[in-house]
């Protein structure tokens, strides 16, 4: 059988672009697996928010976040892309960071190159380490994989601080470490992601802000545009998280309306239904089990 991350790199290397939501937890994945999609993101910043509570600016530990990578691989067929942000420390703790994020079931990792305590891409005032210094953590982690199809994707947010050629002369040397996937975050432009694109020789991520409504963030390109331009696979990683705030503010409003009238409340279109939630969240398969390892006969339906 293939290992996750064989199974990854066959898709990167296919013509078609990979299409990669974000999942950040049990509802998030259930629903971009139900949806027929092979591969997921497990962002930095989607586990943090959702987790913790907090912003993506360094708060979240590599404990809480292999924790939540772990979770969601375990009951999910996904090919998970987890995000282990700078690697938590040089490039000794990036070699033992690969192995627990291998460890928890994940097809690939991602290292970037920011300074410590990092922020989201998109983010005012990023600064990153010098060249060298990735090239030595995504060494420590290529030398660390246990499957050598394990996908190691180095990340760069250069572009923004030192320029569109930094970015791509840095995702060369980090190719040549041994990543497997290379990722450049905040291309401002279409022009940009496809000079990226065109000179680096692994495959190319790029980030879709689909789900953030900021006009600072990479153009929303088509992804059959980004496929002609080169481009390996597109992640929209708060597409989910930022569409289920909202639907959650709307609940809230209804709520805080119920309270301050004197009917209950009766939203139907901001629900799904009982059914509609155990299907996504395996009642069924929890009830076969049930009835596999029953003692007894089960009560009957029309006992109930």
């Amino acid at each position: 059988m293939k290992s996750k991350g064989k199974r990854l790199k066959e898709l990167m290397a296919a013509p078609e672009i990979v299409i990669i939501p974000g999942a950040y937890d049990g509802y998030s994945a259930r629903l971009v697996e139900a949806a027929g999609f092979a591969c997921a993101s497990a962002s930095g910043a989607g586990i943090s928010e959702s987790h913790l509570g907090w912003a993506d600016k360094g708060v979240m530990s590599f404990k809480d976040n292999v924790a939540a990578c772990r979770d969601i691989a375990a009951f999910s067929n996904l090919l998970l892309l987890a995000d282990a942000d700078t690697g938590y420390g040089n490039a000794v703790t990036v070699h033992f960071v690969v192995r627990a994020f291998e460890d928890a079931g994940v097809a690939s990792v991602m290292i970037e190159d920011q300074v410590w305590p990092k922020r989201c891409g998109h983010m005012a005032g990023k600064q990153v380490i010098s060249a060298e210094e990735m090239v030595q953590k995504v060494r420590a982690g290529a030398e660390a994989k246990r499957d050598p199809d394990f996908c190691i994707r180095a990340r760069t947010d250069a572009a923004g601080p030192l320029g569109i050629n930094a970015a791509i002369d840095r995702l060369n040397m980090y190719a040549e470490a041994g990543a497997d996937l290379l990722f450049a975050d905040a291309l401002m432009s279409a022009e940009d992601i496809e000079k990226v694109a065109r000179n680096v020789p692994k495959p190319l991520t790029v980030n879709m802000g689909l789900g953030i409504r900021s006009r600072k963030t990479t153009p929303l390109i088509h992804p059959k545009k980004m496929q002609a331009m080169g481009v390996a696979a597109v992640s929209y990683p708060r597409l989910l998280s930022t569409s289920a705030m909202r639907g959650m503010m709307n609940g809230m409003e209804a709520f805080k309306g119920m309270l301050a009238g004197s009917e209950p409340i009766d939203r139907p279109d901001l629900l799904v239904s009982f059914e509609e939630l155990n299907a996504l969240t395996g009642f069924d398969e929890l009830t076969a089990m049930d009835a596999r390892y029953a003692t007894q006969p089960l009560p009957s339906r029309a006992a109930e």
